[in-house]
């Protein structure tokens, strides 16, 4: 029996937050009031988070082209070719608005839509990473946020059994109302046997495979299309509930089948669930789709059309199957104990037509659900230009020691140790370099290729020059993966902003891909694949500006991976790249002096590409022991980073010319510190000279202390307790 649909009013419009002028253009385009359902499957699909309505007119922009890459933006994921007939198949979302009203089951989905985007190409995941940006660790909810989000993140890795490589945490009053969960996912798969989601064929079988369906996450996308308010608990029905054993089974049948070559089209069930994967399998393939929703697997009585179309259980996936490979693939999916039902064809009628108890509950035209969508060119406004900090007015109330066990002692720069270590990094046993480093590195099968991941975003610098800071996004990533000695191919972004109806925001939105696009551009480093989250804040205070990057790269063999430990005592220290002292929004300026302001370090990306060029020449030819990327903190943190990793000292000294506190604590970019035995070192300064690039000898590894001049020294065991205590005490409630 149907239940009756309530009358389409203009509160019930406002409620699937769709605008007046939206819904006149949905009455408009199909010539007639819509009926609930109809009101429900326009609210999924025309909503931010699905159709990028504000952002799609820039994200043209962005480069996304290289010989390497097979796939772009588009599907689920984006594709690479990493030779040896592999392929690398990557792509980050969010999962923000969930895991702030729910942390653990929250967090929990977003890794799994995630790792179903890649398996969905026909890929077997072999890592996760997570970017994470909790508000004011003060805050009284900031503790409670961490513990559900992280142990959400670790309860779903660790069962589905992939590995939680890297990643970065931050914290900031900006994310008190408003937490950011981004999750990455890689996997591999033979290149020529790579999946896509556009149905071809008429008359071909739509299969509903996995989980059942209930009414968990209706509205899930929709919610995360709007900005929190005062109800922000009250949206707690929307957050979908995971099951990582379930999504285990389901990607080894997927890929079972996928092997038996059943598979025309296949396509995740995530944002807007059974609505969006119907509708965009069919208008890829320039043909309708049917549904009978009597056929649906339900694990609720009494559901509705409309809470089967918007429901966001997970678990599930769509496809269109070869007709007479049907019984092989319900077999497969029988055996792991799934569910496997017809709920459908294509036709020729380029309409999407669904059924349920013998009416017809929406009869929409397919393509114009997607195509049609609103497409916004938002005014927006150039964030006001930051002055340069002057050196001189920078007097620090503190020694450079002192400040430097602040530094390392504070939220954003002190170990995430205590994050990681409930993440399983370890298991399928290929994890070379583990979280804690520049970047991850993963072996691929048995080697010796591998692959160097990492995430990376200087919020701070994007609000402060939202152009500087999307370049600064990609460099620092390019950088990760140089330092540990691959290649940057491919990156996949996550762009994390505040309500883009707010010109000033848009502005920043707008700044930052401009700023990722350029830098794409000179590093030969293009986006494949990508998310949007926008009216990320609440009451009308919105996030910092937070445009995640996900860096992909290759290292031919993976035991000359470079990692950031001193090797041994006697060797020399060097940097390499200019320094100015740039403090204008560093750390140092604003955990030292108390002070948020100035202008970011500008991004010289021809010079970013010359200095890592020259790094990545080095590890190759082995004249390099240990390699790190000098960004937040500046120098002396990075290098109190590296005497850490090895429990070694160093004696050091900072060149003539450069105030301490600004050579020690700068962030000028594309800098590198480098260890190598007296007479690699040698060789290095003069390959330097040749090519034009600065290289400061700053001292050398040895001792139990790090040693600066006219400051007293510290203990390396000392600055380790310091490094390591901060988050296990303060999540255990003594900070």
């Amino acid at each position: 029996m149907i239940r009756n649909e309530p009358p389409v009013t203009p509160e019930l419009i406002a409620e699937h937050g769709l605008k007046p002028d939206e819904y006149e253009r949905i009455v408009k385009l199909i010539g007639r009031a819509p009926s609930f359902t109809e009101l429900g499957i326009f609210s999924a699909m025309w909503n931010e988070h699905c159709s990028y309505k504000s952002s799609k007119i820039h994200l043209r922009t962005l480069p996304t082209k290289a010989p390497w890459v097979i796939q772009g933006p588009g599907e689920n994921a984006g594709v690479i070719d990493i030779g040896d007939g592999l392929a690398a198949v990557f792509k980050m979302e969010s999962h923000n608005h969930p895991s702030y009203i729910e942390p653990y089951q929250g967090a929990a989905t977003g890794v799994g839509g995630i790792l179903r985007d890649v398996f969905t190409m026909g890929a077997r995941p072999i890592a996760c990473l997570n970017a994470l940006s909790f508000g004011d660790p003060k805050h009284p909810k900031t503790r409670h946020l961490v513990a559900g989000v992280v142990a959400g993140i670790g309860g779903y890795g660790n069962s589905f059994g992939v590995p939680t490589v890297g990643g970065e945490v931050r914290f900031h009053r900006r994310y008190d109302g408003n937490c950011l969960v981004n999750a990455m996912a890689v996997g591999i798969a033979a290149k020529d046997k790579i999946f896509y989601s556009a149905a071809s064929g008429v008359g071909m079988p739509i299969v509903y495979l996995g989980s059942k369906t209930g009414r968990d996450g209706i509205h899930g996308a929709t919610m995360a299309s709007a900005e929190f308010g005062a109800d922000a608990e009250e949206k707690r029905p929307t957050v979908q509930v995971g099951d990582p054993f379930s999504e285990k089974l389901l990607l080894e049948a997927c890929l079972e089948i996928m092997a038996k070559g059943c598979v025309i089209a296949i396509q995740d069930m995530g944002a807007a669930g059974l609505t969006c994967s119907a509708v965009e399998m069919g208008a890829k393939g320039d043909l309708g789709v049917t549904l009978d929703l009597d056929k649906v697997p339900c694990r609720e009585t009494g559901m509705s059309a409309y809470e089967m179309m918007l429901s966001e259980s997970q678990e599930r996936m769509l496809m269109v199957l070869k007709p007479e490979k049907e019984k092989e693939a319900e077999a497969v999916f029988r055996k792991w104990g799934l569910d496997f039902a017809v709920v459908g064809e294509t036709t020729p009628a380029r309409r999407f037509l669904v059924r349920y108890g013998g009416a017809v509950m929406a009869d929409l035209p397919i393509k114009e659900l997607g195509d049609e969508a609103p497409v916004y060119d938002r005014p927006f406004a150039a964030s006001p230009k930051q002055p340069i900090i002057d050196m001189a007015s920078v007097r620090p109330s503190t020694g450079l020691a002192d400040a430097l066990q602040t530094l390392i002692d504070s939220p954003d720069l002190c170990s995430k140790r205590w994050v990681f270590q409930q993440y399983d990094h370890v298991i399928l046993g290929n994890t070379v370099q583990r979280p804690g480093g520049d970047a991850a590195v993963v072996r691929v099968n048995e080697g010796p290729k591998a692959l160097a991941l990492t995430s990376d975003v200087t919020p701070r610098y994007c609000e402060a020059d939202p152009y500087e800071g999307g370049k600064q996004a990609v460099a620092e990533a390019w950088r990760n993966l140089t330092a540990v000695g691959a290649r940057p191919l491919a990156l996949t972004d996550n762009l994390n902003f505040g309500n883009p109806e707010r010109p000033e925001i848009m502005g920043q939105l707008v700044g930052c891909i401009r700023g990722i696009g350029e830098a794409a551009r000179v590093l030969d480093f293009p986006i494949v694949s990508g998310n949007v989250s926008l009216y990320n804040e609440t009451n009308g205070q919105a996030i910092l500006p937070t445009p995640t990057i996900g860096g992909v790269g290759l290292l031919d063999d993976f035991t000359r991976s470079m990692t950031l430990a001193f090797k041994d005592e006697g060797e020399a220290i060097l940097l390499i790249g200019a320094t100015c002292g740039w403090l204008g929004q560093s750390l140092y300026l604003r955990e030292i002096c108390g002070r948020e302001e100035g202008a970011p370090p500008p991004v010289d990306l021809a010079v970013e590409r010359r200095n890592g060029e020259f790094i990545r020449k080095l590890i190759h030819d082995g004249m390099a022991s240990a390699v790190h990327d000098v960004s937040d903190g500046g120098v002396l943190v990075a290098l109190a980073e590296m005497a850490i990793a090895s429990r070694i000292g160093a004696v050091l000294e900072a060149p003539a010319g450069v105030s301490a506190h600004g050579f020690w604590f700068g962030e000028d970019q594309a800098r590198y510190l480098v260890t190598a035995p007296a007479d690699a070192a040698d060789a290095i300064q003069r390959r330097a000279e040749r090519a034009g690039i600065p290289l400061y000898r700053i001292g050398a590894t040895g001792g139990s202390v790090l040693a600066l001049a006219g400051e007293r020294p510290l203990r390396v065991e000392d600055l380790r307790g310091r490094f390591e205590d901060w988050l296990p005490s303060y999540m255990a409630g003594r900070v």
